[in-house]
């Protein structure tokens, strides 16, 4: 195994109902209404994706940088204090530290969300961190953990990513990576070259050397 790639919102960070409250606001200021059914709409997808629906749903006519800057505003107010890492997330970190594996952050949030998350889990747990801002295509499309892989310098199929959504086991499954989904909002099903798991305190280093082998 050359490296393992982590999944960031849901995964890594449980900060699905940080981004639900941050949309309701937004959504509310639009003029609309918000709810779960909304939500799953965009787990796992990208930034220009997501303001583009609101602005869909709300028929309102608001220019997409104001849409934007309003969610990054609400979710840099509410990370900065402070954000809950997933059941077992840095039990698995700290492990594959430890035993001197490799890993990278690939997530289609902005570069500044991912900041603002990482001084709360550590920028030091990671030796690369890909964004929506590193790519020009975010997931279901591979670029993102191909981008990963190549500022590794491994190869993508002796990688392991850790997903939460369909739209990133897409991209993984995609750049050739085998994947561990821990699903969130949404359901994933069992697939060659992919295996789900309840939680990460289930995984450890020698569960995901196995997947490899």
């Amino acid at each position: 195994m050359d490296a393992v790639l982590f999944d960031m919102d849901g995964l890594l960070v449980d900060t699905e109902g940080v981004w639900f409250e941050v949309e309701t606001e937004v959504v509310t200021r639009l003029g609309g209404d918000w709810g779960p059914e909304h939500q799953e709409q965009l787990v796992g997808g990208s930034w220009d994706r997501t303001v583009a629906y609101m602005l869909e749903l709300t028929q309102a006519d608001v220019d997409p940088a104001i849409v934007g800057d309003w969610l990054i505003d609400g979710m840099e107010s509410r990370l900065s204090r402070g954000v809950e890492p997933m059941p077992g997330a840095l039990e698995l970190l700290r492990g594959l530290g430890d035993q001197g594996v490799r890993t990278a952050l690939v997530t289609s949030s902005l570069r500044i969300i991912a900041d603002a998350v990482l001084k709360a889990v550590g920028r030091e747990h990671f030796e690369v961190v890909v964004t929506a801002d590193d790519v020009t295509c975010t997931k279901p499309h591979p670029e993102p953990y191909l981008t990963a892989a190549g500022l590794l310098s491994v190869d993508p199929e002796r990688c392991v990513a850790l997903e939460d959504s369909p739209n990133g086991v897409a991209s993984a499954t995609a750049a050739g990576c085998r994947v561990v989904a821990v699903p969130g909002l949404l359901p994933i099903a069992q697939a060659p070259g992919r295996v789900v798991m309840p939680s990460l305190l289930d995984v450890d280093v020698d569960f995901l050397r196995g997947l490899i082998r």
